[in-house]
C-alpha cells in the first residue's frame, strides 16, 4: 500500500494502510505464528463473511481460514493484483527491446489519448506504469459496476483534464492503456501473453484472465458486496487489465515468490519494477512496498473488486509470502491489514 501521506489521492483499487505500532525488533523473537489470532478478527471486526490467508516460506506453507464459504483451493477475483502481470509483461518485452520505457503512448497508440488536456504525446510507457501520467481514473466514474471495453474505458478518462503529471496518482486508466500497448507489440492480448510468459512457466493452474466470463471457476465460495448482496457472478470487463484476474491463495504466493526471486525478469528489470523514485517512493511498476513498524520492508499489490479483497506481501527476496483475502468488497476496520502483515513478517515477543 503506499504510505499514508498518499492515500487520500487512492481510488477503490487499493485499501487505507494505518500501521499499528509495534515494539522495536531488537527485543523481538519468534513465537508461534501470530497471523492465526489477527485472522479472525477480519469478519468479527472486519465485516467479512469469511477470510482465509496462505503463508508460504523456506519451512514451507501456513493456511487458516475464518468463517464460513471459503476454502484453501477456492478461485476468487483479485482485482488489482492483475496490475503486477501486466507490469511483468511491459518489462519483458522491455528486456527483449521490444519496446523502451520512454516511449510514448502516442508511439504505440496513436491518436488514442486526445482531449480534455490529456496528450499521449507527452506521456511514457513509464508513467503508466507508476502511475505518474495524471490520467483520470475510469473507475472514479463506472464505480468499477460498469462493463466496458478498453477503448471505451480510456474514452471516459479522456473526458476529464489530467492530474499534474509526474506526482502519484493512481489510475485504472493508466493499466487498461498498457493492456492495450501489450496487444499493439505482440499481436496479442495481454491475458494470452501473461498466460504464455507467467501461468504456464509457473504452473499457475488456479489462474486465468475470464474476458467476458461471469462465472468463478471450480472450486470456489460466494461474493457479497458490503451490504450483503450475492455478487458471485461478476462481468470481469469492469476493470479490464487493470483488474481482471481470477486466482487462488497457492497462485499468488507463488507468482510474488517468483518474481521476487528473479525467476521472471533479469536483474536489470526487477530493479526498474522495484525503482519507486519516479512515484517519490509510493510506487515501483505493479508493485508497492510497505515497510513495517519493525524495519522489513514487504512488496506486493491489493486488489479490491466487487466481492472479493484481497492481499499479497513477501520479503524482497520473494523467500516469504503472504496472500490473505477477504469474500466482500472491503475491510472495515483499516487497522487488521496491517496488524496482519505485521504479525507475519516482524518476529513476535515471546
Amino acid at each position: 500500500m503506499p504510505p499514508l501521506r498518499t492515500l487520500l489521492a487512492v481510488p477503490v483499487s487499493l485499501a487505507l494502510l494505518a500501521l499499528a505500532p509495534t515494539t522495536s525488533p531488537a527485543h523481538r523473537t519468534v513465537t508461534e505464528p501470530a497471523t492465526d489470532a489477527i485472522l479472525p478478527l477480519l469478519v468479527t471486526q472486519g465485516g467479512a463473511p469469511a477470510a482465509a490467508l496462505l503463508a508460504s516460506g523456506r519451512s514451507g506453507a501456513h493456511y487458516a481460514r475464518a468463517g464460513h464459504g471459503i476454502a484453501r483451493a477456492d478461485h476468487f477475483r483479485a482485482g488489482s493484483i492483475t496490475k503486477t502481470f501486466v507490469a511483468t509483461v511491459i518489462l519483458q518485452l522491455a528486456a527483449q527491446q521490444r519496446l523502451s520505457l520512454s516511449d510514448t503512448v502516442e508511439q504505440h497508440l496513436p491518436g488514442l489519448v486526445r482531449g480534455a488536456g490529456n496528450d499521449g504525446r507527452a506521456l511514457t510507457l513509464r508513467s503508466l506504469l507508476t502511475h505518474t501520467s495524471g490520467l483520470y481514473d475510469f473507475t472514479a466514474d463506472t464505480k468499477g459496476v460498469v462493463p466496458l471495453t478498453p477503448l471505451q474505458a480510456v474514452h471516459i478518462a479522456l473526458t476529464h483534464p489530467p492530474a499534474l503529471r509526474g506526482r502519484f496518482s493512481y489510475s485504472n486508466t493508466n493499466y487498461v492503456l498498457l493492456g492495450l500497448v501489450v496487444k499493439q507489440v505482440t499481436g496479442h492480448s495481454y491475458a494470452t501473453e501473461a498466460e504464455r510468459r507467467i501461468i504456464a512457466p509457473l504452473g499457475l493452474t488456479g489462474t486465468s484472465f475470464p474476458g467476458s466470463r461471469t462465472a468463478l471457476p471450480s472450486p470456489h465460495g460466494r461474493a457479497y458486496s458490503a451490504d450483503g448482496t450475492d455478487v458471485t457472478r461478476l462481468d470481469p470487463r469492469v476493470a479490464g487489465a487493470a483488474g481482471e484476474l481470477v486466482t487462488t491463495l497457492a497462485d499468488l504466493d507463488r507468482f510474488y515468490a517468483a518474481l521476487l526471486d528473479g525467476e521472471l525478469l533479469p536483474p536489470r528489470w526487477l530493479h526498474e519494477m522495484l525503482d519507486t523514485r519516479t512515484a517519490h517512493g509510493s510506487y515501483g511498476m505493479g508493485l508497492f512496498p510497505v515497510t513495517l513498524p519493525c524495519g522489513v520492508t514487504v512488496w506486493g499489490h491489493n486488489g479490491r473488486i466487487t466481492g472479493s479483497y484481497v492481499r499479497t506481501a513477501a520479503t524482497a527476496d520473494g523467500q516469504r509470502v503472504l496472500t490473505f483475502r477477504v469474500n466482500t468488497d472491503a475491510i472495515a476496520d483499516l487497522r487488521l491489514e496491517p496488524r496482519l502483515l505485521d504479525a507475519e513478517f516482524c518476529p513476535r515477543i515471546q
